[in-house]
């Protein structure tokens, strides 16, 4: 069974970067779809990127050109470069992934917290 921690969030100004982090325990390499997803303030949980074990990426059109996401399989860790936030970036951040886009297989991991704030 994997177990997901994501790390990295805070408080940042806009247009600040953050570094968000996702380690797997288990096979990382195994699953071939990873994903970070979010949840902002009072709205559901969102799809933000994802990553296939092949390295093709998907973003939403909120965020691609200022996120990045990425995954070494060999540290069963997914990593998300955010840069140029904005206010609206603020949410709860999780990872996960499963076999396809948008499946996602594991229990759902705390997330970890990105404020957006001047």
């Amino acid at each position: 069974q994997v177990q997901l921690v994501e790390s990295g969030g805070g408080l940042v100004q806009p247009g600040g970067s953050l570094r968000l982090s996702c380690a797997a325990s288990g096979i990382l390499g195994s699953v071939a779809v990873m994903a970070w997803y979010r949840r902002p303030p009072g709205k559901q949980r969102e799809l933000v990127a994802e990553i296939t074990r092949g390295g093709s990426q998907k973003y939403a059109d909120s965020v691609r050109g200022r996120f990045t996401i990425s995954r070494l399989n060999a540290e069963n860790t997914v990593y998300l470069q955010m840069n140029s936030l904005k206010q609206e970036d603020t949410a709860v951040y999780y990872c996960n992934g499963g076999p396809v886009s948008g499946k996602v297989l594991f229990p759902w991991g705390q997330g970890t917290q990105v404020t957006v704030s001047p």
